[in-house]
């Protein structure tokens, strides 16, 4: 049972947008999907609430006073969307349980600035096996894209490509709905640009 965990300590990067799609897939798929939710803000966890009926099911993995619970029989798959500022404790859980880890990272200096001793720490604690990042919100036709994935190659972790700024996220998000619950030529370009972080968290 693959448990794949969602986690940057900045706010703001898209890891409620990662983590909910994911599921989404893993749903789409027909697996037996759980989504966790850490963060205070509960994103991911209102999202559920929204989440239709009639769509493939997804259901809550609850987390008791910041402990993360054993999943029930039958689960197949499992997603937690982690909060901004991640350490400590509740840091470790996470590693602890998680399979693969994935980075969702914008492509300013800012952002790579902030994401870097917390990149070095997972990297300390568990090695390079099962991290890799995913850029957000990027043209991979600009230097910035390429600043990117420079400067992750360095840690020697792989880039899953990078998903673009659209509304679809926005637009789905809003509905309780991922890539994977509207036709493919609505989002035909998006679910193209998903197809590395899947075949990663697929292997």
């Amino acid at each position: 049972m693959p448990v794949i965990v969602i986690a940057n300590p900045k706010g703001g990067v898209g890891k409620s947008t990662i983590a909910t799609n994911l599921a989404g897939y893993f749903s789409y798929q027909g697996n037996n999907v759980m989504l966790g939710d850490v963060d205070v803000q509960q994103s991911s966890r209102a999202w559920l609430d929204l989440r239709p009926g009639s769509l493939p099911p997804i259901r809550p993995w609850e987390i008791a006073d910041g402990h993360i619970a054993k999943a029930p029989k039958g689960t197949t798959h499992m997603v937690l969307d982690t909060p901004a500022g991640l350490d400590g404790k509740l840091m470790e859980e996470a590693l602890r349980i998680a399979d693969k880890i994935i980075v969702p990272l914008q492509a300013s200096m800012f952002d790579i600035l902030a994401t870097q001793a917390f990149l070095q720490k997972m990297i300390n604690r568990r090695g390079k096996s099962g991290i890799a990042v995913i850029g957000m919100r990027v043209n991979v036709r600009t230097k910035a894209a390429d600043q990117l994935a420079h400067y992750v190659s360095n840690l020697g972790l792989p880039v899953l490509g990078c998903l673009r700024d659209t509304q679809n996220y926005v637009q789905l998000a809003a509905l309780g709905a991922t890539l994977w619950d509207v036709a493919p030529s609505r989002v035909e370009k998006d679910v193209a640009q998903w197809q590395e972080l899947i075949a990663w968290v697929d292997q």
